[in-house]
């Protein structure tokens, strides 16, 4: 059967260099087998599915898949399932937002032109990293204990726990190593720029999925969102602020911090690249 596809470049500076995701726009029908199947194959990140809400008050729900591991809420995905079904016809009923039904509630995402803004979800884990796993953090990424300044739990869906380093430079020059350390892992790591520079922070996301190798996500919303709360919670971040990722590997994402009496948002550029079927 073919069903309506979009990819979406999310959090780029310019189209083409943000993290792109798959989304199938009309998923009814299909088992968890094949969702999980078709994920892999994409070879990306993320891969949505688009579904019916069940709850009124959505526009639409949506399964979110990383490669084959379904995740209850993830950032960049949010961005381009909604920027992919307003391309696709959709009409919100609050005109200047759209709400996403998924695992971890209704995702409010306000419309600004190019720019898609989600309100952050609560984390389902947060406070201080046991020791004994910090160490083994720094024994992943290749770093001294002293270069690390703090660490948090930043897990709103995914499962990041996160370190704040030195500085950008520490940041961009990581080479991480988790084959002495096999098991599942969802690391971010956080560094302030300079005064004056283009950004505010330089981030940088790896995960695995399961047992396989330690993998770089280009550009992660929900890692910036916890990220945010945690730095403005703490007085190292005053918002509006832009943070920078993908920079190691050649992106150009840029992921823009507001924060309201109710909530803090995330947002970037969500452009469509392809647009077509897909025999699924």
């Amino acid at each position: 059967m073919q069903r309506g596809f979009r990819q979406v470049d999310v959090f780029g500076d310019t189209p083409g260099t943000g993290n792109p995701v798959a989304v199938v726009l009309d998923a009814e029908g299909l088992s968890d087998d094949e969702l999980r199947r078709f994920s892999v194959w994409t070879n990306l990140s993320e891969c949505t599915f688009v579904l019916p809400p069940t709850d009124p008050a959505a526009d639409y729900r949506v399964r979110i898949f990383s490669l084959s591991t379904e995740l209850p809420f993830a950032g960049h995905p949010t961005l381009g399932t909604a920027r992919a079904w307003l391309d696709a016809g959709g009409v919100p009923a609050d005109p200047d937002t759209v709400i996403q039904q998924c695992a971890a509630g209704l995702i409010p995402v306000r419309v600004e032109g190019d720019r898609l803004a989600f309100a952050s979800p609560p984390r389902t884990r947060a406070g201080a990293v046991d020791p004994e796993l910090v160490a083994e953090l720094v024994e992943i990424l290749g770093i001294d204990r002293d270069q690390v300044v703090d660490a948090e739990w930043l897990d709103n869906g995914p499962g990041w726990v996160g370190l704040l380093l030195d500085g950008a430079e520490t940041v961009l020059g990581l080479r991480p190593d988790a084959s002495a350390h096999p098991g599942r892992w969802d690391i971010g790591v956080i560094g302030m720029h300079h005064d004056g520079a283009e950004t505010a922070f330089e981030l940088r996301a790896f995960f695995t999925d399961g047992d396989g190798p330690l993998r770089e996500d280009p550009v992660t919303g929900s890692l910036n969102a916890a990220a945010a709360e945690w730095l403005l919670a703490t007085g190292r971040a005053h918002a509006p602020y832009v943070a920078a990722q993908g920079t190691a590997i050649g992106r150009r994402g840029r992921v823009h911090i507001t924060q309201d009496a109710d909530h803090v948002w995330v947002g970037g550029r969500s452009d469509v690249i392809i647009s077509g079927l897909v025999k699924l």
